[in-house]
């Protein structure tokens, strides 16, 4: 099982049709080294081309889904169990190198097409970067020892894995991507068995995306009790490998107001990680996330040292005017992966949605298209 995830269309503002499809997923990975590049430019690296790969660890990741408008109104915070002191979180991992897992579709592509004119652009600006990788299966009996693969694999070349967690119950709404867990009891379980293969080493967890902002498809005490969850998720996590950055869902720039979606993190424990992540498999600029991430770390209050990550995967040439989420045209890579973005309290810019894998539109939802992917990498 092979895919990334999409990531919600723009905000509601733009009223983007709900859940597009995403991803069937799995365990998505990346290679190379992360390349810097300006802070003012969205667009790819000059000659930073490095692929990304992807692998499925089960299941179809997100889509992207209607994103409420700036104006929806959430439900306001409710009681979520007190979070546990925050253990300081190790220093960001700004210096490290960003792994490159070995398996994905891109990189399956690129070895088995020699000949394709299209092959050159596709692996050295999308196959040969890093990715992060999905855990999306509900398969508890052999999640542990996938994550432990990817770890161990990174830890080997003294490298951060970025890995998503995402078997959320009720994910994505039961638009394209859903499925997860079968309740939040089981989602528990699987938690501490992808806690158990995390390692010992800086480790990149983005918890399940869309898991916050989209939780408006659940009535209070549904909302209450998964973030009360996820709050124990990254409990978990910390409380496995301390050097695990645990980063929760922030939406993006066009969907909820960043009072509104610091309301919500709050009660998912948010504080008490290492900070936010926006703009998954989404196409927000850069720049536009930058501001919403500030303002939403501004509104959590702290502690200090909370940061964000943010996807640049395809938001180069920023998002569509009409809102379109579902494999617009005219997109194109963004800034490349790397731990070490110059702008304050911005932790990374990370390729978690794979270009060239459809939200559904250009292929099957979570496949890789050389088409696409040509399109999106084509300087």
């Amino acid at each position: 099982m092979r895919g990334l995830p999409e990531r919600r269309p723009g905000r509601r503002g733009v009223m983007v049709a709900a859940a597009a499809a995403v991803a069937a997923v799995a365990v998505a990975a990346g290679t190379m080294t992360a390349l810097g590049q300006s802070a003012a430019d969205d667009g790819p690296a000059p000659h930073a081309a490095r692929p990304r790969t992807s692998v499925t660890a089960g299941p179809p990741a997100p889509t992207p889904s209607p994103s409420p408008s700036a104006g929806s109104q959430r439900p306001s915070a409710t009681a979520t169990p007190a979070p546990t002191p925050r253990k300081p979180q190790a220093a960001a991992v700004s210096s490290a190198r960003l792994y490159h897992h070995p398996d994905s579709q891109v990189v399956d592509w690129v070895r088995e097409h020699p000949d394709d004119p299209r092959r050159a652009v596709v692996e050295s600006r999308i196959a040969n970067r890093p990715a992060a990788v999905w855990f999306t299966e509900y398969a508890p009996g052999t999640l542990t020892s996938r994550v432990r693969a990817v770890t161990s694999g990174a830890a080997a070349q003294g490298r951060v894995p970025v890995l998503v967690a995402y078997a959320i119950p009720d994910r994505d709404c039961g638009g394209a991507s859903e499925g997860g867990a079968p309740d939040l009891g089981a989602y528990d379980g699987w938690i501490d068995r992808f806690a158990a293969g995390l390692g010992s080493r800086e480790t990149v967890v983005i918890l399940e995306p869309d898991s916050v902002a989209q939780a408006d498809c659940l009535d209070e005490e549904q909302r209450a009790a998964r973030f009360a969850s996820l709050a124990r998720a990254g409990r978990v996590l910390r409380a496995a490998n301390p050097k695990a950055r645990v980063y929760y869902d922030a939406g993006h720039s066009r969907w909820n107001t960043p009072a509104q979606q610091a309301a919500l993190l709050k009660r998912a424990g948010a504080t008490a990680g290492a900070g936010i992540f926006s703009n998954v498999s989404n196409f927000q600029r850069t720049a536009d996330e930058i501001a919403y991430d500030r303002k939403v770390l501004d509104a959590l209050g702290g502690p200090p040292g909370l940061g964000a990550v943010i996807d640049t995967s395809r938001n180069g040439n920023g998002a569509p005017a009409d809102g379109a989420w579902c494999d617009p045209d005219g997109r194109t890579i963004g800034r490349a992966p790397t731990l070490d973005t110059g702008e304050p309290r911005i932790d990374a810019y990370l390729w978690v949605k794979l270009p060239g894998e459809s939200d559904g539109c250009k292929g099957a939802a979570g496949e890789f298209s050389p088409a696409y992917a040509y399109e999106l990498a084509s300087p």
